[in-house]
């Protein structure tokens, strides 16, 4: 079957698509394949020689390598088409980047092959090297090998064509490697012509045959990982219950791979064995994890960072003791021998911690243990045996102290049984010792664990896991020593803290508790003398704040670290225009310095090579910075470089005035025109030199010095000098050149008046020869000569021309000569300039631009300081000027720049907004256009002024073209996908326009420059729109326009941008709109390329499942289709979005791969500097070349709320000052989320871009900085280039952003990732790394738990009597307790440590005062309440996810919030993680306030309380604080109806959550379905808190009679049995009578009330009973109530949910939440109701936007204009 060459010759008669390069026909009219370096790779690959043909192939001239290996190994056609335009574009963009180029250049030069191979395949030898398989490459290294360039390019090759088509096997790069090994194995048998010993033919591989690949080696593999990730029930079923990604990958660690799985793949092995069905639930059975185990335990914070905790126990140990005597510092107690041998018990704690490690290991990884892995289950035991043999020898030795006490002192005998002590310590902390000294000697580390000598692995064995990852995780000494001097002041600053502000000031309270032998207690107490409780009551808040408040020290040094790193970075050196306005000479040349590569760096050769460029290139930019001597180059009008700055200068305005951040005037003014005038200097930008004359005129008029002089101060200022000498040239070329007719004696006179006045400044005379006094008088003719031409007059306006230059004249020969021979030399008769004007033609628009921009500099007084107006111009302008004074590498020509692509997933997000989602109303009648226009003012007038001058009215701009140009402009101020696409497609606008300036002769830039000024855009000039008549000193637009082509090719070789538009098919076949939006981004923007998968039906069940990329065709005007490879099954087997990423990566190109959201945004300017950023890759940081190029992010939704300004302050510090400091000092950045840049062929041959095993690897983007991490990369991060991002801007969608990213680091918690990191990384870089990931979340954990401890503490101080007496026994405890309180509460709110860091980034980047009022602006507007807030959400989910799982994705929408939530949707979502532990608080401090000795001072009780009053009440009151129109009275009372509806609404079986409270119940429960049975034991014990209300009040009431009995505790219970009663019996009574009997329902009712009320009169009666009880109660009883439904919705399954109690738990969930409700409600209805209350809540949301001039009083009482659109 001929099936290769068929398909090819129909593909080639019917003009075959191709997506960049048309590889398959080198004679097509396409500007890349005529490159020398592309027909060089393309020929390279073509050298099939003398290869044993395939069988079924008829091989003809033009079929490749790649078209021998697709017959040989079953691959399939469009796998081998999409792999041979990816490797063309690879070699030949290597070929390019040849310096000097090689000879000859058509040929592929060998080194390049070799290097490409080395790099694709290097991932592949390491796997080989640890398993100790020697490589099947037979390729010859050294540097006298000779280079086997066919067999390279073959290796490469079949690597790229098995990574193409392996589609979810991608994310197990050694499975891949496997294949490949075995492959290149056949390989290498086909090429040495082997033949098969049974049949006696030539060797065929296995998989041969058509898509023999997919079928026989991906399938199987798919088949199994699919069926795994069935068996995890999506995501709900234990991780341990079956195989992730990781697990699969991971079996290829160890040699069961070939003695097991084999090749040709045993079907039968373990390996592929798949989950059997168990009473409908799929169970693994023969194979379990590889490699770890994740188990849901709260115990993985302590095993994973082991190292971290053992410190601090110990610490704290040793702290006690030596605080305990209450001596002098710890110094001088360590001078006593008693001391020192009381500290030396930490040995014995460090030894029983071990016990406690060894133990989690063991519970947790038991699952590991197999027959081929008994000795980990052996090490495991060992471990355990060993660690208790340790505690046992410490305890014994350590009676030399009752050696001490028997002799009375530290006798001879006691000192020598202290030093074998001593000793036994020694050596147990001797593998402590040995990785200090490895440690100091990084790369000695680094060979032990990187080499496969058995005698290294055999000595690491004991210490841990041999594993593929993490080892050899090494930073230079350098670096080392960088983030351990970090970590020493930290932790020094930390425990001198803790030392003497948290233990010392705890140490005499507790010996006073101690000491107390009474204490009157007041309940039942069943331990006497309970001082050690009490006491674990005073320490529980210390402790945890202990625990916890190294993440606010790590917050305070990292914030000044990141500071200092900023500055020396030269991070917000020019803050604002009127800094850029002073260095705007500098930065022209910084322009050209940065962007524009050095001729002689491709040219010349250095002597000293790369330290001569460095250090040329720090001189440069030295001058740059500091200006020293005069401005580092003066650019004159004539230069090359002028013209190459007016180019990309002005390129960037044209960005800015398509996006409508500036208008057709602020263009104008900030515009570097185009020389047309033959001025001799640089026009520099009108708003710089608007007022520079009238400044100059100033120091001339009143002049009594000489030429020299004057000019010597006119020229002190740059800008004032360029605007005299361009004054003087342009009203010269204007009068002789422009106005005056050639042939007329007017014309003469001129002349004569500039030659005179030319020959006196030549000679030095110009101050005695004129009066300086009448150059004012000069200046205004001059302004009415130019006022009067810019009007374009005509022939009837000739006499106002005529008579404002006479007057000219009269002055200038009159007044201004001081030698009068001048006026009689040129007498005449008559008057002058009659007859000798020639009008310019009004037409010509150059010239009137020109003109303009000379009136404005004429007559502009005061200088333009608000030019432009728009913020976010001003700031993007800003930051780019700033940004080029940083150091970065200098960039290379386009062509031999590194190659990237860009590449963004997409689901089914909004791509254009729709016009009905533009017009449509919320309740208050405002519009998401209204809204955009108000929010946006100066945007939306710059707008309508375009669309005037295209001549589109403002009324019409719906009904042209379909009000896409509206619908554009909307959604480009949205987070939709045209943003995202429009700002990532500037690359390619910035590279066409690069490559042309890269060697563009003087003529061309300036031709260049006037054939941009007639389009639009750039996109329109290089698609040959502009193709008139023009000739640019003698260069025709043809040749130019050929240029251009050129250079769109390269550009095109240079840049891909991919969407991952995972849906698209299906889109297009239900005709969703979101799929003819694609299409139009597809047609406007010639670079992009859509991939998606398609789905199609072949026979009755099954599908075959493809993915797909597209482009748009422009001469066949349609869509067409590039690829289409066939997949194994369907896509989603893990996460979404890594798994849309995955399928697409195999059409990106290039070198390196930039991660982009569809939330993000990118910019023109930003652009420029990409290939700058691209030759990071090229150095070192450290030991290592980067890996990953982290980049720093603008949140550009900051303006639309006070929320969302908070959200981007958070955002904007963590993504800046943040991620500097993990790059640089401390070396743990990872990658947390888009824009970071990959090394493209590295993340390829590693499991790509992310992680996507269900569930665990929910936050998939962070893994890929771990798995980076582990596999020896480097991350660093670079702020001299910005990418745009969206955040999320209501309290909602914030809330649900938090929710994911909390429940991801939950699942973080679990993973094998974060303990391999945890263990194998050195402990210093470990805290860096545990601090700024999972420890940010588990500290904000421990800051809610201290909140918690402290009142539940003090509640059981108050109702158990020990606080009386604990205050009547010790004033000093009393003091002393509550001081230490204090301290814990000031500490506790984390808010004012955690906004440092935005403080500290807002002081470098805007100034300290201004960050200092932004701070102060953000309290006024309840920042605080906010970010307590955000800390609850963070908490409950984080907790919850650890603890029950449950996490998943949460869509936040995106959207403008400018409606107002509901309450039910409010409660729905808070009810569980805020509303309720509120509430539990508010109970706690009422008790306590009730109960508590400290509490009756109220002073006492405020400063002890007041921290938590807040917390509580933040918790309650925030999200209707930060609602739109959340204290309106009338929304508040349809709120509350809506609720109740909610609430009681029955509905059926498929109901939501929105719909009914009970179907919200149900998925509140979720999770407690799903976790094991630890997690309930836990969550039962959690929820018995709520029976110590009903314990510790029933004994406070009166009734009660001050009896301790236990008994008044049973029968308190009576109460709960009654009220149960009750329930039922009108519950029953509702049931039963309600509908039919109404008037006996109702009869039962009253029964009940009059019972109740005649019980309550009785008890009045005939007990102590009060009405202070009967409030009481309600503290005692309803939390029993809670906390009953709690466990029975714990014990749901298998006990109640089937018994009749049930139903009745449900009522009464009910009621409870009725009854949650209208507490939260209360205080929401209260503020309604007062006056003037939604007005200050109005202005506290919206007060950021009431700055920049907008009505949002307006929007929210729908005071809506009638004309707006």
């Amino acid at each position: 079957m001929d099936r290769m060459g068929t398909s090819r010759g129909r593909a080639q008669s019917s003009g075959e698509v191709y997506n960049i390069l048309p590889v398959h026909d080198m004679l097509a009219d396409h500007r890349a394949v005529q490159f020398p370096e592309v027909r060089a790779a393309v020929a390279a690959l073509q050298s099939v020689g003398e290869l044993r043909r395939p069988p079924n192939l008829r091989w003809r001239a033009g079929l490749d390598l790649l078209d021998w290996l697709c017959e040989f190994f079953g691959f399939q056609i469009d796998n081998v088409k999409n792999q041979r335009e990816h490797l063309v574009l690879l070699l030949a963009n290597a070929q390019m980047r040849l310096t000097p180029a090689p000879e000859p250049i058509d040929k592929l030069d060998s080194g390049v092959v070799s290097a490409l191979r080395k790099k694709v395949l290097y991932n592949y030898t390491l796997w080989c090297k640890f398993l100790g398989h020697g490589s099947n490459l037979r390729v010859v290294e050294g540097k006298h090998a000779v280079v086997d360039e066919r067999l390279e390019l073959l290796y490469i090759s079949l690597y790229f064509l098995i990574w193409g088509e392996a589609a979810n096997l991608r994310f197990m790069p050694e499975c891949l490697a496997f294949i490949f090994h075995n492959m290149a194995g056949e390989l290498n048998r086909v090429l040495g012509d082997y033949t098969d010993e049974l049949s006696g033919q030539p060797v065929q591989p296995f998989s041969g045959g058509e898509n023999g690949f997919l079928l026989k080696v991906v399938t199987p593999i798919y088949e199994t990982v699919k069926a795994e990730a069935e068996a995890s029930h999506d995501g709900k079923a234990p991780h341990s219950a079956w195989r992730n990604y990781d697990d699969m990958n991971e079996y290829f660690w160890s040699e069961r791979c070939f003695t097991q799985l084999q090749w040709p793949l045993q079907l039968g092995s373990n390996y592929l064995v798949k989950p059997v069905n168990v009473k409908g639930r799929l169970v693994n059975q023969k194979i379990g994890k590889t490699g770890f185990v994740e188990q849901r335990s709260f115990w993985n914070i302590y095993r994973s960072f082991d190292k971290l905790w053992i410190m601090y126990i110990l610490v704290f140990q040793a702290s006690m003791i030596l605080t305990w005597k209450e001596g002098g510092p710890p110094w001088k107690e360590l001078r006593d021998k008693d001391s020192v041998a009381k500290v030396l018990t930490i040995f014995i704690t460090w030894a029983a911690l071990r016990i406690l490690q060894s133990l989690l290991d063991a519970w947790m990884q038991y699952n590991l243990i197999s027959r081929e892995t008994l000795l980990v289950g052996i090490r495991m035991i060992l471990k355990f045996l060993v660690a208790i043999v340790w505690t046992i020898v410490f305890a014994v030795l350590y009676r030399m102290w009752d050696q001490r006490n028997r002799d009375g002192h530290w006798s001879h005998a006691a000192n020598q049984r202290m030093i074998v002590y001593l000793e036994t310590g020694l050596v147990f902390v001797a593998p402590e010792l040995i990785a200090l000294i490895l440690f100091i000697i990084p790369w000695l580390r680094n060979f032990i664990e990187n080499t496969n000598w058995r005698i290294f692995y055999l000595l690491t064995w004991w210490f841990q896991s041999r594993v593929f990852v993490g080892r050899g995780l090494r930073e230079s000494l350098i670096d080392n020593i960088k983030y351990t001097i970090f970590w020493v002041v930290v932790l020094a600053v930390k425990f001198s803290f803790s030392y003497l502000l948290q233990i010392k000031p705890m140490i005499k309270p507790t010996k006073e508790v101690l000491a107390i032998r009474t204490i009157h207690y007041k309940w039942h107490e069943f331990f006497k003398h309970t001082n050690r409780f009490a006491v674990g009551v005073l320490w529980a808040p210390v402790v945890l704040i202990y625990f916890m408040d190294t993440q606010i020290w790590y917050s305070i040094f990292s914030s000044f670290v990141g500071a200092l790193v900023g500055l020396f970075s030269h991070i917000g050196e020019i803050r604002n225009l009127e800094q850029l306005k002073l260095r705007f000479p500098f930065f022209a040349s910084a322009i050209q310095f940065n962007l524009i590569p050095e001729d002689s760096m491709v040219n010349q050769q250095r002597i000293w090579g790369s330290w001569s460029i460095a250090l040329k290139d720090l001189g440069h930019r030295l001058k740059l910075r500091y200006g020293f001597g005069t401005p580092y180059k003066k650019m004159e009008s004539k230069q090359i470089e002028a013209g190459r700055f007016m180019n990309v200068w002005n390129q960037m305005l044209k960005s800015f005035r398509e996006e409508d951040l500036i208008s057709d005037r602020e263009y104008e003014l900030l515009e570097v025109p185009r020389s047309t005038w033959n001025i001799s200097v640089l026009q520099w930008p009108s708003v710089l030199i608007s007022n520079e004359i009238l400044l100059a005129l100033g120091q001339a008029k009143r002049w009594d010095g000489n030429d020299k002089a004057l000019w010597r101060k006119i020229c002190k200022n740059e800008y004032r000098r360029c605007a005299v000498i361009e004054f003087y040239e342009s009203i010269k070329h204007i009068l002789l050149r422009r106005i005056v007719k050639e042939t007329s004696i007017e014309l003469q006179i001129v002349a004569a008046i500039f030659d005179e006045i030319e020959t006196a400044i030549q000679s030095g005379t110009f101050t005695e020869r004129f009066n300086l006094s009448e150059l004012p008088e000069i200046h205004s003719r001059v302004v009415a000569l130019v006022n009067i031409l810019c009007k374009r007059p005509t022939s009837s306006d000739l006499q106002k021309v005529v008579h404002a230059l006479q007057n000219l004249y009269d002055v200038a020969v009159r007044d201004f000569m001081i030698y009068k021979s001048f006026r009689q030399n040129f007498q005449e008769g008559g008057l002058l300039f009659l007859e000798a004007i020639d009008l310019p033609d009004p037409e010509d628009g150059s010239f009137y631009s020109q003109l303009v921009r000379l009136q404005t500099t004429l007559e502009t007084k005061e200088a333009m300081s608000r030019v432009p107006k728009n913020l976010e111009a001003r700031r993007r302008i800003s930051f780019f000027s700033n940004s080029l004074f940083m150091t970065m590498p200098r960039a290379p020509q386009v062509e031999k720049m590194l190659a990237f692509s860009v590449l963004t997933p997409y689901y089914s997000e909004d791509v254009l907004y729709a016009e009905k989602q533009l017009l449509v109303e919320n309740e208050d009648g405002v519009s998401i256009l209204f809204y955009l226009q108000k929010i946006y003012p100066d945007e939306w007038t710059n707008f309508l002024e375009r669309m005037k001058k295209s001549g589109v009215k403002e009324s019409d701009l719906w009904s042209t073209n379909e009000g896409l140009e509206l619908r554009l402009w909307a959604s480009f101020r949205g987070q939709t996908l045209a943003r995202t696409v429009r700002g990532m497609m500037y690359y390619n606008r910035a590279l066409q326009l690069l490559a042309f300036l890269d060697s563009a002769s003087e003529v061309e830039v300036d031709g260049y420059r006037e054939l941009l000024a007639r389009t639009s855009t750039l996109e329109e000039a290089t698609n040959g729109i502009a193709t008139e008549q023009a000739s640019f000193s003698g260069r025709s637009s043809s040749e130019l326009l050929f240029k251009q082509e050129q250079d769109r090719a390269t550009a095109h070789m240079k840049f891909t941008y991919v969407v991952a538009c995972q849906i698209y098919g299906s889109q297009k076949a239900q005709n969703d709109p979101r799929a003819k939006d694609i299409l139009y981004l597809l047609k406007r923007f010639e670079a992009l390329r859509v991939a998606y998968v398609d789905e199609l039906i072949s026979g009755r069940d099954s599908k075959r499942v493809y993915s797909v990329l597209v482009k748009y065709d422009s001469v066949a005007q349609k869509e067409v289709e590039i690829y289409r490879i066939e997949l194994p099954g369907p896509l989603k087997l893990g996460e979404g979005k890594p798994e849309n990423q995955n399928h697409a990566i195999i059409f990106t190109r290039g070198d390196a791969v930039q991660t982009i959201d569809m939330n993000q945004d990118n910019y023109f300017e930003e652009s420029l500097k990409m290939r700058n950023l691209l030759q990071e890759f090229t150095q070192h940081y450290g030991m290592r070349k980067p890996t990953i190029l982290g980049v720093r992010e603008h949140v550009f939704t900051g303006s639309v709320s006070s929320l969302a300004w908070f959200m981007s302050a958070q955002e904007t510090s963590f993504v800046t000052l943040g991620q500097r400091v993990l790059a640089n000092p401390l070396k743990v950045r990872m990658h947390y989320g888009h824009p970071d840049v990959f090394d493209r062929l590295w993340f390829i041959t590693r499991g790509g871009l992310s992680k996507a095993s269900r569930v665990i690897n929910i936050s998939e983007d962070i893994f890929a900085g771990f798995n980076c991490t582990l596999r020896r990369g480097n991350v660093t991060h670079h702020e001299y280039i910005q990418v745009g991002k969206g955040r999320d801007v209501g309290l909602n969608q914030i809330a649900l952003f938090e929710a994911k990213v909390a429940s991801g680091n939950g699942e973080q918690m679990l993973s094998r990732d974060v303990y391999r990191l945890g263990h194998r990384l050195d402990f210093f870089r470990m805290l860096s790394f545990y601090y700024t990931t999972v420890g940010f979340f588990v500290n904000n954990m421990i800051v809610v738990l201290t909140v918690y401890a402290f009142l539940w503490g003090r509640a059981y101080l108050a109702l158990s009597g020990v606080e009386d007496t604990l205050v009547k026994t010790s004033s000093t405890l009393n003091n002393r307790a509550i001081a230490a309180a204090l301290n814990q509460q000031f500490i506790v709110q984390m808010g004012l440590f955690t906004a440092l860091p935005m403080i500290v980034e807002n002081s470098i980047e805007h100034g300290f005062t201004t960050a200092l009022w932004e701070f102060f602006t953000m309290q006024l507007q309840l920042a605080s309440v906010f970010f307590t807030f955000s800390m609850g959400t963070r908490t409950h989910y984080f907790g919850r996810t650890i603890l029950h799982g449950g996490a998943k994705y949460r869509a936040t929408g995106r959207g403008f919030v400018v409606r107002h939530e509901k309450f039910a949707e409010i409660y729905r979502l808070f009810a569980r993680s805020h509303f309720i532990k509120g509430i539990e608080l508010i109970v706690l401090l009422i008790v306590y306030e009730s109960y508590g000795s400290l509490a009756r001072n109220t002073i006492t009780y405020i400063l002890l309380t007041l921290s938590s009053w807040f917390l509580a009440l933040t918790w309650i009151m925030a999200p209707f604080i930060f609602n739109p129109s959340g204290f309106d009275w009338l929304k508040t009372v349809d709120d509350f109806d809506d609720f109740i509806n909610w609430l009681f609404y029955k509905g059926g079986i498929l109901l939501k959550g929105d719909q009914s409270w009970e179907a919200w119940w149900e998925e509140e429960q979720e999770h407690l379905r799903t976790t094991g049975l630890w997690g309930k034991v836990a969550e039962i014990i959690l929820d018995l808190r709520f029976f110590f209300f009903q314990y510790g009040v029933v004994y406070q009431l009166d009734i009660a009679s001050k009896n301790k009995s236990i008994l008044v505790y049973l029968l308190s219970w009576i109460y709960i049995f009654v009220a149960a009663a009750i329930h039922k019996i009108l519950s029953k009574a509702r049931e039963k009578y309600a509908s039919t009997e109404h008037l006996t329902y109702r009869a039962i009712q009253a029964f009940s009330m009059i019972f109740t009320v005649l019980v309550i009169i009785l008890l009045v009666q005939f007990t102590k009973f009060s009405f202070l009880d009967l409030i009481a109660s309600l503290l005692a009883f309803l939390p029993t109530g809670w906390g009953l439904i709690q466990i029975a919705q714990v014990i749901r399954r298998p006990f109640l949910e089937k018994t009749g109690t049930w139903p009745t738990v449900v009522a009464v969930a009910r009621l409870y939440e009725l009854g949650l409700g209208v507490f939260v409600m209360l205080p929401v209805a209260f503020l309604s109701w007062l006056p003037g209350f939604q007005g200050m809540q109005t202005r506290i949301l919206f007060n950021q936007a009431f700055s920049r001039g907008l009505q949002i009083s307006r929007l929210l009482v729908s005071k809506k204009p009638k004309h707006a659109l």
